[in-house]
């Protein structure tokens, strides 16, 4: 008997006790659909986490400078020298100050509203655009203007999006909109589209702690690591002591979150795996119980002249052939959760979450599942190969 005869009668044994084989496969079609929603799902995270980290700017560090007292301190020239100098390695750096402050348009109070004061390159380095007017300039900075940018969700709640050449007031100031940003996040309060950007020099002077904070632009992705080193090596030299700043790397961040979910997944890959490996059993038990109802049918076939390999042969491809439709049963059965199970994710947490299974995920799945089906299947045709013509025709 050829392989593809032997592959032609596994299907058949199958298509004759549908049930029975559904049972068995069970299993390994839960291993498989459970390794490719798990799989999909860390790929979904991940894709979501990249894309966060990438509307913060993979490219941008951030430095926070605590001082160590008044007698050792840098200050925003020294920072804006360190960029000049340095300019294969650092591209702009925007000074980054809190405002605090009641928000009020007219005679409302925005409550959700954050207001910063950020320089003229800030809009650049974080990718923004500008659906109305300009951005900060800087001769605004220079001169101590009060003028402001907002968000696109002041300008559509409060200005009826007409908003540049109105006013508002933070605290006891008014401030001049000079221009409206592009939409980031649906327009929605308290979100980055709730915002107001003012220069830095005047939030500097509102702000009883002055400036602290910088957001640094690097040239290349590449070379952050590099550009890190430098401004830490540049604020060791002025404060002596690795205590008085903190450089933080987008990019890194990324990459630390990136490393803790591979292993999340990995490990509740491995435990879905061992579904595949229960399948297995299933497997292997139902080829015994076969090999013992089939067992004068394996008589006969020796009497013709069948050998011992035609034999183990024919159960190994019809384990093998099991698990194989099992993995692609569970293959299907995996997409359709996927699918369903990212729009329930996306209803719950409210965040566009899709669960994307990989191929190579697919692919290991099912040829771990056809592996499982043929090692398991090995001791049962082995069984039925050793089997003596003679007894089995005899058996009852």
């Amino acid at each position: 008997m050829s392989i593809v005869q032997s592959f032609q009668m596994a299907i058949k044994n199958i298509a004759t006790s549908k049930f029975r084989s559904l049972l068995t496969m069970l299993g390994i079609i839960i291993g498989v659909a459970a390794v490719i929603i798990i799989v999909g799902l860390g790929n979904g995270v991940e894709i979501y986490m990249t894309s966060a980290f990438q509307s913060l700017g993979t490219n941008l560090l951030t430095v926070n400078i605590s001082g160590r007292g008044s007698t050792r301190s840098i200050s925003v020239d020294e920072i804006y020298t360190l960029i000049e100098r340095n300019p294969d390695l650092l591209q702009s750096v925007s000074p980054t100050v809190a405002v605090s402050g009641t928000v009020k348009i007219g005679s409302e109070s925005v409550g959700t509203t954050k207001a910063t004061g950020v320089s003229e390159d800030y809009a650049r380095m974080k990718d923004y655009s500008l659906k109305a007017g300009r951005f900060l300039e800087y001769v605004d900075i220079l001169t101590r203007q009060k003028v402001c940018v907002i968000g696109s969700y002041l300008a559509k709640e409060y200005f009826n999006n007409n908003a540049v050449g109105e006013t508002l007031r933070i605290g006891e100031n008014t401030y001049s909109i000079v221009g409206v940003l592009s939409e980031k996040a649906e327009s929605a309060a308290a979100s980055s589209d709730d915002a107001i950007y003012l220069p830095y020099s005047v939030a500097a002077k509102l702000s009883r702690t002055g400036i602290n904070t910088y957001n640094i632009a690097v040239t290349s992705q590449n070379t952050v690591t590099q550009a890190k080193e430098l401004v830490e090596d540049a604020l060791y030299k002025v404060f002596g002591s690795d205590t008085a700043y903190r450089v933080i790397s987008m990019a890194e961040m990324l990459s630390t979150m990136t490393s803790m979910i591979n292993i999340v997944v990995l490990v509740l890959g491995t435990i879905a795996a061992i579904s595949l490996v229960v399948g297995g059993i299933g497997i292997m038990n139902i080829m015994l119980v076969s090999v013992s109802e089939r067992t004068k049918e394996i008589g006969i076939r020796k009497a013709l002249g069948a050998k011992q390999r035609n034999i183990m042969e024919q159960f190994v491809i019809e384990a093998g052939t099991t698990s194989g439709l099992g993995g692609v049963i569970g293959i299907v059965f995996g997409y359709v959760l996927s699918s369903v199970g990212s729009q329930v994710l996306s209803a719950v947490v409210s965040t566009e979450i899709t669960i994307t299974p990989s191929g190579s995920s697919v692919l290991t799945a099912f040829a771990v599942s056809v592996t499982i089906g043929i090692v398991f299947g090995y001791l049962p045709a082995r069984k039925a190969a050793r089997l003596n013509p003679i007894e089995a025709l005899r058996y009852d």
